[in-house]
């Protein structure tokens, strides 16, 4: 961080603070409203004692001042000044710490705006991924690039065992690294979610190149790369995959999938979706 940022930094500490701060009434955290104050919200003296730190260190903090900060404190502050966790993160990140591991949040519904999202995608293949990769959505393109049914799918474990993908052999290899070191690092939020846990361990017993990779103990993140698989219907064909979050879901994943330019990737998908139109019902 450059000399010029840590001053803001603590600048914007201070205002974060002392705006949260009045944000909270006496009542809403147990203390009887006694009196007019002269200023809306918590006293630093009260907050001090309810975060259980003392009143002069606190001051310090609002101040902007050099001091030492740790986690439990930061939590305690936040506690009692009702912060979201968005806000939480930004305490942190305000304070000169790294920002604290996100709640592994459950699985909930795929909303009709992300569903609209996916299908929007047309032509192309698009999906909808959660936190273990097991995928929650795709399109009609991605039903039929992919051979997806009506059963559940993980992207970890189509990319090491459906044969379209095995059959670009070449490429497959030169992906599969990056693959399972973003796996890795999505593991990793939640370390103790058996559910990662089981994903792994049961691509270990089908895959002897899946174990080799991920005793490696590489860590990465989605990669901007050339998705490439071979068709039993059109051939070949290549995408330039991009992964994005979903920003009020970021346990979600959004993976689309362009034509490559100079593949004919195009011209194959038009022609797979015309078979299926010309398909008898």
């Amino acid at each position: 961080m450059t000399s010029e940022a840590v001053p803001r930094r603590r600048e914007l500490l201070r205002d974060f603070l002392r705006a949260r701060r009045a944000r909270v009434r006496p009542e809403d955290v147990g203390i009887p409203a006694t009196g007019r104050r002269r200023t809306p919200g918590l006293r630093r003296e009260e907050l001090a004692v309810l975060a259980g730190v003392g009143v002069s260190w606190y001051t310090w903090l609002e101040q902007g001042r050099d001091i030492t900060v740790s986690d439990e404190v930061l939590d305690a502050i936040a506690r009692v000044l009702m912060l979201s966790e968005p806000e939480r993160i930004h305490l942190y990140l305000l304070a000169g710490l790294n920002p604290p591991t996100p709640e592994c949040a459950p699985v909930t519904a795929v909303t009709p705006e992300v569903q609209q999202l996916i299908d929007a995608w047309d032509g192309r293949p698009a999906v909808l991924r959660d936190r273990y990769w097991n995928v929650l959505r795709f399109n009609d393109t991605a039903r039929m690039v992919f051979g997806y049914g009506d059963g559940e799918h993980n992207c970890l474990l189509t990319y090491f065992t459906n044969p379209r993908y095995r059959a670009m052999e070449e490429l497959w290899a030169a992906n599969a690294p990056a693959i399972v070191a973003a796996y890795r690092a999505s593991a990793g939020i939640c370390p103790g979610d058996t559910d990662f846990r089981r994903v792994v361990d049961n691509l270990r017993l089908m895959s002897p190149e899946f174990t080799e990779l991920w005793e490696r103990q590489e860590v990465g993140v989605p990669e901007q790369a050339v998705n490439a698989l071979r068709h039993p219907d059109v051939g070949e064909l290549f995408f330039d995959a991009t992964t994005l979050t979903v920003a009020d879901h970021p346990e979600w994943q959004l993976v689309l999938y362009n034509p490559r330019p100079g593949t004919a990737t195009g011209e194959r998908l038009e022609r797979l979706h015309r078979g299926r139109v010309a398909s008898p019902a």
